[in-house]
């Protein structure tokens, strides 16, 4: 059961890494207007929640056994895996991408979004502090669902505080602060994503029959289209609550497309072609985030084309995800001629 559900997961894992590199290709290569697109202000919705959700449904061990020297190990193969890598290949977009080296570098230092390269760094982050937790967690005499609750609430309470601007100020993205320098603020963003799959890891079994009753997904899509609609319609809500609906939206989104895998899982196995691309994405994520910046297209015709001709959902996501699957697989290439060499595949990809 355990092996069974994992392909399904690196399966929407994969799908989760094609549309963060179609998004790419479509604000970056194509120069697309998010707010003019008919299927970016969408799909950006649940792109990154989606990822971050993953990453904590499958940080969750429940055999895991909490010592010290397990908590160092585990905390020191993360910054292996996720700063090395994203150090070598930053610096290898910065060469290529931009004009001036060190114009180059200093953007991306005080950048929250380290010119792209900010997932994997605050991945990490968000990986230490959940371990800590864990650790801390463990040292309780009985297990209790309280712990992970609060923590998930003080992560919904501080990223809820970066669109109160009435009483929360928050630096620029180009102003200098340890919020933008260390991608910190990237973290309060998506943290509580990563704690919500955590979440339903931990108590999978209640959660599968919440899934599994007849009123909740029917529940959950009705709620999802009228938020949907608010959102870029109707702006019935006004200042501190713009942002409820847009969560809500994020959240059940996140939830949509993770009950869809789950229902449709023997589709996601090994035994048809589809599942095995989309797993094989799916385990390849960090070399195709790593590698695709270098692959973007420079296509604005398209760009202009989209943001003049508004309400073509079909041809913006069509055009878009076929790019995506371009670069995908020149970024698995130069993935696999980089693991001939065992020095790279361990200190560039974390695979000894």
């Amino acid at each position: 059961m355990r092996s069974e559900r994992m392909e399904w997961i690196d399966a929407m894992r994969g799908f989760t890494m094609i549309m963060v590199v179609a998004y790419h290709v479509s604000i970056q290569g194509f120069g697309e207007v998010e707010k003019a697109s008919s299927a970016l202000p969408l799909l950006v919705l649940f792109r990154m929640p989606l990822f971050f959700f993953i990453s904590g449904f499958l940080a969750y061990k429940a055999d895991m056994n909490w010592t010290t020297g397990r908590l160092g190990m585990m905390v020191w193969k993360k910054v292996k895996i996720q700063v090395i890598p994203t150090l070598v290949f930053l610096f290898a977009a910065i060469i290529i991408r931009q004009p001036h080296l060190w114009e180059g570098i200093e953007y991306a230092v005080i950048s929250p979004t380290k010119d792209g390269y900010w997932f994997t760094w605050c991945l990490l982050q968000m990986f230490i502090i959940y371990y800590l937790f864990a650790f801390i967690e463990s040292r309780f005499a009985r297990r209790s669902w309280i712990p992970i609750t609060l923590l998930w609430f003080v992560a919904l309470v501080a990223y809820a505080t970066l669109y109160m601007p009435a009483w929360f100020k928050y630096p620029k993205a180009n102003e200098v602060s340890w919020l933008n320098m260390t991608g910190f603020i990237q973290v309060m963003r998506y943290f509580h994503f990563f704690l919500l799959g955590n979440i339903i890891h931990r108590y999978w079994n209640g959660w599968q029959r919440l899934m599994d009753s007849k009123w909740f997904f029917p529940t959950i899509v009705t709620i999802v289209f009228f938020c949907a609609a608010d959102i870029f319609k109707w702006h019935n809500l006004r200042f501190q609550w713009t942002n409820l609906p847009r969560t809500m939206t994020m959240y059940i989104l996140v939830m949509v497309v993770f009950m869809t895998f789950r229902y449709y899982k023997d589709s996601f196995t090994r035994q048809h072609w589809w599942g095995r691309t989309l797993q094989y994405i799916g385990v390849r994520t960090l070399d195709i985030y790593l590698i695709h910046f270098l692959f973007l297209p420079n296509l604005h015709m398209v760009g202009d084309f989209i943001n003049n001709n508004k309400r073509n959902f079909v041809i913006d996501v069509t055009e878009s995800f076929v790019i995506a699957m371009l670069v995908i697989g020149f970024s698995l290439v130069v993935s696999n001629i980089l693991r001939v060499s065992p020095v790279f595949k361990k200190y560039l990809f974390g695979r000894k």
